[in-house]
């Protein structure tokens, strides 16, 4: 029998990424639960089940990248899903602020450029390094898939539309980490488009999650219902998209 397909889901031991996570295993999918925490990902593979298995995964360190990749080379000699789930809202934000208030001190004109860069080294440089680690394994595979889990937040299209209530919070953190995030997926899905290899971005939604303090209007199971989709395209499926899975196509 062969070998079913094998995903890799990047800080897949919570939240969203756990949900995309427990879907690929309902679809049959081999998964592998990227965390940061080894312990908390093999927990959290434990109840998805034999078909899940948890993997160490930092993004922001080189070493624990190559290790993942040479374990999956190892144990699996290709990938066939790369879900780069993994991401962070801030490093600062008090206990109990509110979003627009964090956003109020995050302006460009007064921004930590340390708090800058620590997201952006997860949403934006963590998801280069994994893809430039993980490509030699999915060119091989028979057709491969790679999601960005990106959000609305960063397009700026909307948020260069006087209009968009929600413009007042862009900002260049998080929101502009996920602008930067789909600029990287396009450019993925242009590198790849001749060898077959769909790249897309989903947005989940404002969903209830650690990320945004619970705050969030819409269940995990509706959050990731867009980057499984994407995840599981045929052959005849788009690339270098942009969507939502009940908004359908989102503006850039």
């Amino acid at each position: 029998m062969s070998m079913p397909p094998v995903a890799l889901v990047t800080g897949a031991n919570q939240g969203i990424g756990l949900q995309i996570a427990r879907d690929l295993v309902a679809h049959g999918l081999t998964v592998l639960v990227g965390s940061r925490d080894l312990a908390r990902g093999e927990a959290a593979a434990a109840g998805l089940g034999p078909h899940a298995q948890a993997i160490q995964l930092d993004v922001t360190d080189p070493a624990s990248i190559a290790a993942a990749a040479a374990r999956i080379r190892r144990d699996f000699g290709r990938l066939d899903v790369l879900v780069n789930n993994a991401a962070i809202s801030n490093t600062s934000m008090r206990p109990g602020q509110s979003v627009e208030d964090y956003a109020a001190t995050v302006r460009p004109g007064t921004v930590s450029l340390d708090e800058m860069r620590a997201v952006w080294e997860v949403n934006v440089f963590g998801v280069l390094a994994v893809y430039q680690a993980m490509l030699p394994l999915l060119r091989v595979a028979p057709a491969a898939r790679i999601v960005n889990v990106s959000s609305g937040v960063g397009s700026l299209t909307r948020n260069s539309d006087p209009a968009y209530a929600q413009r007042v919070n862009f900002g260049p953190v998080y929101p502009a980490s996920k602008t930067a995030l789909n600029a990287l997926t396009v450019a993925m899905a242009i590198e790849l488009e001749a060898e077959g290899i769909k790249v897309n971005a989903a947005s989940p939604g404002f969903t209830r999650t650690n990320l945004n303090g619970y705050s969030g209007t819409q269940t995990v199971e509706e959050g990731a219902r867009e980057a499984v989709r994407l995840a599981l395209l045929g052959p005849d499926g788009p690339t270098g998209t942009f969507s939502h899975a009940t908004l359908g196509p989102l503006l850039w």
